[in-house]
């Protein structure tokens, strides 16, 4: 059985949530992520330096069916696992707030991307995933009811943060900055 931390996700947000209907500029966050070459050097392998993660960078290389070894996880690997994380975390919180006691949970994600598009090799062939799929696995008290499982669910992909973000379509925009060095 999941045991809540001793501050209750329920505490923490209703004081966030009174917070940011006083002060709705607080509720705007920034995350960040780096990526840097590796000690390979090579076009295939990289690490990524979370934010608040104290420097611990993480590995990661390109998939074999663009030209990579495939011997990390490759940014598909990591998209997934943002996905995961956030469904994840965010369908427990919801439980929690719907006092759902979880016996057990488990988000798996699959991502399916026809590289032909990347690779340029047919044009019409969109560049990106075609498809996302996330398998959640609960284990709850038999006398939990549908109404309330249904609620979890509904709850859990609404709040997801990362689930609404690709489900939306979210604008990305790219500044670049050339230094030409002799």
């Amino acid at each position: 059985m999941l045991v809540a931390n001793e501050s209750s996700i329920v505490e923490r947000q209703h004081s966030l949530s009174r917070h940011y209907a006083e002060a709705p500029e607080d509720a705007w966050i920034t995350d960040h992520a780096r990526a840097l070459p590796s000690k390979h050097r090579d076009a295939i392998h990289g690490v990524v330096e979370p934010a608040n993660n104290d420097g611990v960078l993480q590995p990661y290389g390109i998939h074999r069916a663009v030209g990579g070894d495939h011997d990390a996880p490759n940014p598909g690997d990591l998209l997934c696992s943002a996905l995961a994380a956030c469904l994840h975390s965010t369908l427990r919180m919801v439980a929690e707030r719907l006092d759902i006691q979880l016996i057990g949970s488990e988000v798996t994600v699959a991502a399916s991307v026809d590289v032909r598009g990347a690779l340029m090799v047919d044009m019409a062939v969109p560049v990106g995933f075609q498809r996302m799929h996330c398998d959640v696995h609960l284990e709850v008290p038999a006398e939990t009811d549908e109404k309330t499982i249904k609620t979890l669910m509904v709850g859990a992909e609404g709040c997801c943060v990362v689930f609404q973000t690709l489900n939306a379509g979210t604008k990305v925009t790219t500044d670049w900055r050339i230094d030409q060095v002799a």
